[in-house]
């Protein structure tokens, strides 16, 4: 019968007495580690080989939490889990003498440091001989049970050290998406655009159609918000001659949490002087071939059934062409609530709350279009009424020289070439907020009299660029649910 939780905490509660009554701390200040455990296999494997062997009978210092032992009598194993991987310690009586005896107060969730040589057990398997044991830090809680194997989602997203000690695939996603986030700016560096920070609290949130999170300012007795984007920002240092700018960071957006939603999430934005959008095009399908080549090691993987090929360049697509292809209706020959409304209805869209023309346009590409996007490319040309921060294209003001990149059937970026004209910024965040007077229950841009000051001093050509890093990494590691890239994503009360 197992032992009820707090039965085992008690026990192990009394082990940590035991160990202190015989002088040890149970939690040292620190541990000389000469080798992590896959460095110390590898550096074994490489001396077996090598014409001499004096280096096979050096000691190792290793270090980690047990999480699995066998034996007991005259000899037993331990494998210890570090940040590399895992490595097996045999333990003998004889060698180790009364230190032998800690094993009784040692268990399976403490972390532990071994010294002594490596050799090859009968199973081939590379172990540590152990001369030495020192208790780093006693485990007061066990692991769950079958902790090898964990995957109640509530408990591996809720406890994620849980989830990190139990399955390595969550921490080689942790590592990759940390390289993603290192390729990145890589890349963003070597093509000469200059990291900058811009502020998480703001008077207002705009840059995005997005409700945001409020706060209050004690010093300031000022209502402020946390950030919905950090577009008007970065446009304010392309005004000031800062003509390459980027930000790698969180951004806050009160909404729903869905497997490609989270309420706070990472991206990239960056602005380029004299660029459009067509060279940001190129740019992303540059970038993302990229990270895939580098961090992730290939050109193309697995989506389900089929293979996304990340290799460049990507096809563009016509947004109304695509919305007319996969769902029959022409939006631009429906501009009015009603009839668009009508044409979904037959199309079986269902509207909901989405009562503007450019929100439904944006359902119809949700429900229709986007499950078709597994293979990299970009929708180009959107409508005006969806993007108030987009140039008009000089061919047809009706559209904007906006696009959006897809994979995987989600999007994973969003690109203008900027509005730069004053007068016609001003116009549309004064349209957007009188939509917002009109339809107060759906997202939109706010009208921010500051940066409408800054363009009017002048902004050149601009090409921007808005990327979900959360996102990116979920297609780059075959994750299907945002929760599994966010180390401590936002859940629902449990």
């Amino acid at each position: 019968m197992p032992q009820p939780e707090d039965e085992l905490f008690q026990v192990r509660l009394d082990k940590l007495a035991r160990l202190r009554s015989k002088g040890i701390d149970p939690y040292p200040r620190t541990y000389d580690r000469t080798h992590l455990a896959l460095d110390a296999v590898r550096n074994f494997e490489a001396d077996e080989t090598s014409d001499t062997d004096d280096a096979l009978a050096d000691s190792v210092s290793v270090a980690g939490r047990i999480v699995a032992r066998r034996g007991m009598g005259r000899a037993s194993f331990l494998d210890l889990l570090d940040g590399s991987g895992k490595i097996q310690a045999m333990l003998r009586r004889n060698t180790l003498g009364e230190a032998y005896e800690l094993l009784s107060d040692i268990d399976i969730g403490d972390w532990v440091g071994v010294s002594g040589p490596l050799f090859r057990t009968r199973s081939g398997e590379v172990t540590v001989e152990v001369q030495s044991i020192t208790i780093l830090s006693k485990s007061l809680r066990p692991l769950p049970e079958k902790w090898h194997g964990l995957s109640d989602v509530e408990t591996r997203f809720r406890q994620r050290y849980l989830d990190l000690i139990a399955n390595p695939e969550a921490r080689q996603v942790a590592v990759q998406r940390s390289q993603i986030v290192s390729a990145i700016r890589r890349f963003m560096d070597g093509r000469g655009f200059l990291e900058v920070e811009t502020p998480m609290l703001v008077q207002v949130a705009a840059g995005g159609m997005a409700y945001p999170f409020e706060t209050h300012h004690n010093a300031l007795d000022r209502q402020l918000f946390l950030r919905i984007a950090t577009e008007l920002h970065l446009k304010r240092l392309i005004v000031g001659g800062l003509e390459k700018v980027y930000e790698i960071g969180r951004i806050f957006r009160n909404e729903g949490i869905d497997i490609n939603h989270n309420p706070e999430f990472t991206t990239l934005e960056s602005y380029e002087s004299f660029a459009d959008y067509d060279s940001v095009m190129q740019m992303v399908e540059e970038l993302v071939y990229h990270l895939a080549t580098e961090v992730i090691g290939v050109t193309a993987m697995a989506h389900g059934e089929d293979t996304i090929d990340f290799t460049p360049p990507w096809p563009r697509f016509d947004f109304c062409g695509q919305i007319l292809e996969h769902s029959g209706i022409d939006i631009m020959q429906h501009t009015d609530i009603e009839s668009l409304k009508t044409e979904m209805k037959l199309a079986g869209v269902e509207v909901g709350r989405e009562t503007s023309w450019g929100a439904m346009v944006d359902k119809l590409l949700s429900a229709k279009v986007e499950p078709h996007l597994v293979q990299p490319c970009f929708l180009v040309d959107y409508p005006v009424e969806m993007s108030p921060l987009a140039k008009k294209k000089l061919d047809d003001p009706r559209l904007v020289e906006r696009f959006e990149a897809f994979a995987g059937s989600m999007e994973i970026a969003n690109a203008f070439t900027e509005l730069n004209d004053p007068v016609d910024q001003r116009a549309r965040f004064e349209d957007q907020e009188r939509l917002r007077s009109q339809l107060p229950d759906e997202e939109w841009d706010r009208l921010d009299e500051d940066f409408l000051v800054a363009i009017e001093h002048g902004m050149p050509p601009t090409g921007g660029l808005g990327m979900g890093i959360d996102r990116l990494t979920m297609l780059l590691t075959g994750q299907r649910t945002i929760r599994e890239v966010v180390l401590f994503p936002q859940l629902r009360s449990s």
